[in-house]
């Protein structure tokens, strides 16, 4: 024992955090590939739901708002905006990816209850690996979104594109961290999982999925904008909207002020925050997961 620095002890059932993560990345694609596994068992149409869901909500949310409501630009509507159909699926997809991200990283401790009592892993791999699984059913929705956005003459730019990873990037971490944080407290309160239901659901209506963020504006003034604003998932919306949306336009259409120059990077901070609280508060819970569990 003389032999042993005090420094080498660490306490049991405690890890690297999610610097494990890049030295467990074996681990981590059997996780994702269980997942799929599991998610798909006995499903006849398999990973075509990926599909499926976003295309019905889709249409759904089309003919409910652009063509009841008028948000779709027309011949008798010019106040519309061009291109809805776009507009509309460019927010689904991203929202859809941070839904499924967070709701499943939020309940994965729980979901591998059974595994985390019997042997030691870096227990980050789940809520990560919750939010890799989003990520591939996000790619089909993705490729739906550029044939539709090619049919309607998209020739974006670097720079656009570069917009879109932005965006996806931002959202990405902030699911992360989001997930770590709930995914920690849901072993404790299972309350939890309700509350990130009920935060999903106003995360799709809070961000400029199905309208346009003038009307947001007009409605709140410039200070509650600036708050509504800085919401990462906002953010990272209109990025999406900036990279698909507005390349298919005419030019007239206007994205918010200060986009690049102050709201990607208060997105970006804000995310990492979050990200380095769920970490922290996670790393402080996992050490009893095995007996809450």
């Amino acid at each position: 024992m003389s032999d042993v620095g005090l420094t080498e002890l660490r306490t049991p059932g405690l890890g690297g955090g999610l610097r494990d993560i890049r030295q467990s990345r074996f681990l981590l694609k059997l996780l994702v590939r269980k997942e799929l596994k599991v998610r798909y068992r006995g499903s006849v149409l398999g990973l075509l739901w990926s599909y499926v869901k976003p295309g019905v909500q889709f249409i759904v949310f089309y003919v409910a708002l652009g063509v009841f409501l008028g948000l779709e630009r027309s011949p008798r509507n010019p106040e519309g905006l061009a291109n809805y159909a776009v507009y509309l699926f460019s927010g689904i997809v991203l929202i859809n990816f941070f839904s499924e991200a967070l709701g499943n990283a939020a309940r994965s401790i729980v979901n591998n209850g059974n595994l985390i009592k019997k042997i030691y892993l870096p227990r980050e791999l789940f809520p990560v690996a919750s939010v890799w699984v989003s990520a591939v059913h996000f790619f089909p929705q993705l490729v739906v979104l550029v044939a539709g956005c090619l049919f309607a003459g998209w020739h974006p730019d670097l720079f656009q594109l570069a917009a879109a990873v932005a965006g996806f990037l931002i959202v990405g971490l902030l699911a992360t961290g989001l997930g770590l944080l709930f995914g920690a407290a849901n072993v404790y309160f299972r309350d939890s999982e309700n509350f990130v239901d009920m935060l999903l659901m106003v995360a799709t209506w809070a961000s400029p999925v199905m309208y346009a963020w003038p009307m947001v504006q007009e409605k709140l003034g410039t200070v509650a904008f600036s708050v509504y604003q800085a919401n990462p998932v906002t953010i990272g919306v209109e990025l999406f909207h900036y990279a698909f949306w507005f390349p298919t336009t005419d030019g007239s259409a206007a994205m918010p002020p200060h986009l690049f120059s102050l709201w990607v990077p208060v997105g970006l901070v804000v995310a990492l925050l979050v990200l380095a609280l769920g970490q922290l508060t996670f790393r402080r819970l996992e050490g009893r997961f095995a007996q809450e569990l």
